[in-house]
């Protein structure tokens, strides 16, 4: 689990894509503090297990499936992506609940300024857009924020320029693409409300009731 506060931006030092699926490594300072042969690290909001690390960087290996639903096979040497360790006990959830299991990919269409912020606009696949609700939440490219507007399979997001600072989306180009995962609670309730054995009380009436919707 993650809370999508992103720690540090790394650079990919290589990427090698085979059959069996892509073996990256990826140079960082702050990530390799506490880092182990096992650990689970948020790469762009993917969750990824380290199988190597040096004095300066740390390597894993993704699979095919990874590969599918990511924008993983787009990395090159240089890029920058966004690192998170994975939540402990002791630690804020700045953000919000996090697994790293990325659903899709959007594709970045604009952006405009807005006071001090800048909200950026994304097109989500339309089996995909029932998730995603005004004020919700969203990870983009791992980094937890909360959705600004909702237009059909376009959604906005509000950006301060201390998290543009810290993450990766300041450098995306139009037609760009990020990984996303959406409010993992949203999944939860679908499934509650669309399973054919479904003879929980909860029900919307018991969400409504008890301030969850």
């Amino acid at each position: 689990m993650f809370t999508g506060i992103i720690e540090e931006q790394g650079v990919i030092k290589s990427c090698n894509l085979s059959l069996n699926g892509m073996e990256i490594a990826v140079l960082c300072e702050k990530i390799l503090k506490d880092i182990n042969i096992g650990a689970s690290i948020s790469i762009n909001g993917a969750c990824q297990t380290v199988v190597e690390f040096g004095e300066n960087y740390f390597k894993v290996q993704v699979s095919n499936e990874t590969l599918r639903v990511t924008n993983f096979k787009s990395l090159k040497a240089g890029d920058k992506v966004n690192l998170e360790r994975a939540l402990t006990l002791n630690k804020h959830i700045d953000g919000h609940i996090v697994s790293g299991h990325i659903d899709c990919t959007a594709e970045f269409t604009d952006k405009k300024d807005d006071g001090f912020s800048k909200r950026f606009f994304f097109k989500i696949p339309k089996e995909f857009t029932k998730y995603f609700i005004y004020k919700g939440s969203v990870a983009i490219n791992g980094v937890s924020l909360t959705i600004a507007s909702v237009n059909d399979t376009v959604i906005s997001v509000e950006l301060i320029p201390e998290t543009l600072k810290n993450v990766n989306l300041s450098n995306l180009k139009k037609g760009d693409f990020v990984n996303i995962e959406t409010d993992i609670l949203a999944k939860y309730v679908e499934k509650i409300f669309t399973s054919k054995d479904n003879n929980s009380k909860v029900n919307y009436n018991f969400l409504a009731e008890n301030g969850f919707i």
